[in-house]
């Protein structure tokens, strides 16, 4: 039997992508996955147990779709049951959590799973793949969702020296009275050093670059506050230190190690470090090794992530896709993609990407009045509580296209797609069209968002709306395949963007240019 779809992962992404199969009910498709379980991932990352994806239950609004906005682990489904937030009232949840809502999910939604079927290796023979997980499995299209498998190594002599993140010890008392040297700046290095604070002699943290703060560039995989308790034993002079510069070597010395650090700041061009332990925090990378010759992607971004099209789609291997924390190839660090609280959509958008290339099934739209008034309305309702453009900020937007009286209303469609292939159909030719997101200012990450002596434009003043640094919403206007004109609207602390003369009546004036052909 040759599937529809072959799905490679059971994690969140294939998950999602299962479920929104099963629900669609036309497709022959299953998914394979290594471990015994859903979601095995979770079972052993992060090292800590605590996730830095936030959960909220007490938003003070019944809308799902707005409470998504503070639920960054849920999946998406019409069950209520199946939404995180009735799992844990923790805000930074435990792991194990994660790992008993994944296994729920699965059930639930019926999404066809293969356990224990490891894939060994994938082929591409006639246009079909093959894949070999204990048997021979036959695939149109085949979707990767195994997620970063395998630690990225950065090219530092002597690093097979260091104990991986994957493998160290997470026992502080592993580490009494000795000196440490983690190698990364991120999220997983900060929570170890976090975890050792007490036990160990000193800590240092290493890295060519410099730490980014997440509150400050808006990109959730930057360091976060709640990992964020070793800067202070820095900065007060604890005993512990932040080492700007580069790794020369690693070299083993007695009982411990020697490194050769180069400064980037400091006087010392070099200096030799003794510790007792090394620990390799420096993340993660895709793991393409299971692909022979016949249908090996093309890698990218330091060959950490498969290169990939505006629809997820390999570079040079037609047919094969990929989905969840690996798709963030195409927003890296810029957006989301690479957490649940943004892939989930980007899975629901390449779920419509799927029917429309194979099956001639258009977007789903609505139809709206073809009134700069009727078209202003939609907008602002959709901005005032819409989670997806909330979450996948500049990355997806809402389309609005006009043919004459034939308007409608596009929910949630990949910025770059659109742009690359558009939305027409044989019944819809259209001439106009808007795209909506919500996005940050232009320089947002280069100012202190605490430094109250940095001027900022007022909320709800219309004519200062193209300057703000906030999340606000944006709408350009597209003839002919360009963008000929933009529109912003005003931030709102509230981000409620709908008062008549501030956001409203501004937004329905530019519409109206526009479509008069005044406009661009």
């Amino acid at each position: 039997m040759t599937l529809d779809y072959l799905i490679i992962g059971a994690g969140p992404a294939g998950l999602q992508l299962a479920a929104l199969l099963e629900a669609d009910g036309k497709r022959d498709y299953l998914v394979l996955e290594g471990a015994d379980m859903p979601g095995a991932f979770f079972a052993r990352y992060p090292r800590h147990r605590q996730l830095i994806s936030i959960n909220k239950p007490h938003t003070g609004s019944d809308d799902p779709e707005v409470n998504l906005r503070l639920d960054w682990n849920s999946l998406l489904s019409d069950d209520p049951a199946l939404r995180f937030t009735g799992y844990t009232e923790r805000y930074f949840p435990d792991a194990e959590v994660m790992v008993r809502y994944l296994a729920d999910f699965a059930a639930k939604t019926g999404a066809k799973v293969r356990y224990n079927s490891r894939v060994t290796s994938v082929g591409k023979v006639d246009g079909i793949f093959e894949v070999q997980a204990g048997q021979t499995f036959r695939a149109r299209r085949l979707i990767v969702a195994t997620g970063v498998s395998r630690p990225y190594t950065p090219q530092i002599p002597g690093l097979e020296l260091a104990e991986q993140y994957a493998d160290m010890s997470v026992d502080p008392r592993d580490y009494l009275d000795q000196k440490v040297l983690i190698i990364g700046k991120g999220n997983s290095a900060f929570e170890t050093a976090d975890n050792l604070m007490e036990t160990t002699t000193l800590i240092h943290l290493a890295g060519p670059s410099s730490i980014r703060m997440a509150w400050r560039t808006h990109y959730v995989g930057h360091l976060r506050a709640v990992n964020n308790n070793f800067l202070d034993t820095y900065q007060l002079k604890s005993a512990n230190a932040i080492l700007d510069g580069e790794i020369r070597r690693i070299e083993r010395d007695g009982t411990g190690f020697t490194v050769t650090f180069a400064f980037s700041r400091a006087d010392e061009v070099t200096k030799e470090l003794w510790y007792d332990r090394v620990l390799a925090c420096t993340g993660f990378a895709f793991d393409a090794s299971i692909f022979d010759d016949s249908c090996r992607p093309e890698l990218a971004i330091r060959d950490r992530f498969p290169a990939q099209t505006p629809q997820w789609e390999s570079v040079n291997v037609s047919d094969l896709y990929f989905a969840g924390t690996i798709s963030q190839e195409r927003d890296f660090k810029r957006s989301t993609s690479g957490f649940i609280h943004g892939f989930r959509y980007g899975v629901r958008a390449l779920h419509k990407i799927l029917e429309r290339r194979y099956y001639d099934n258009p977007w789903p739209s609505e139809k709206l009045d073809a009134t700069a008034e009727s078209i202003a309305d939609a907008i602002v309702a959709r901005v005032n509580r819409t989670s997806a453009l909330w979450q996948q900020f500049g990355f997806l937007g809402d389309v609005v296209t006009v043919a004459g009286p034939d308007v409608r209303y596009h929910d949630e469609v990949p910025v770059e797609y659109f742009a690359q292939t558009g939305l027409r159909t044989a019944d819809h030719d259209y001439r106009h069209a808007f795209v909506v997101t919500l996005e940050y200012g232009p320089e947002h990450d280069q100012v202190d968002p605490f430094d109250v002596t940095v001027s900022r434009v007022a909320q709800n003043v219309v004519g200062q709306a193209h300057a703000a640094a906030y999340l606000h919403p944006v709408v350009r206007y597209h003839r002919a395949g360009q963008v000929v004109a933009t529109h912003h609207l005003a931030e709102n602390l509230e981000n409620q963007w709908d008062r008549p003369d501030v956001h409203v009546a501004p937004l329905t004036a530019f519409l109206g240019r526009c479509l008069s052909g005044v406009e661009g």
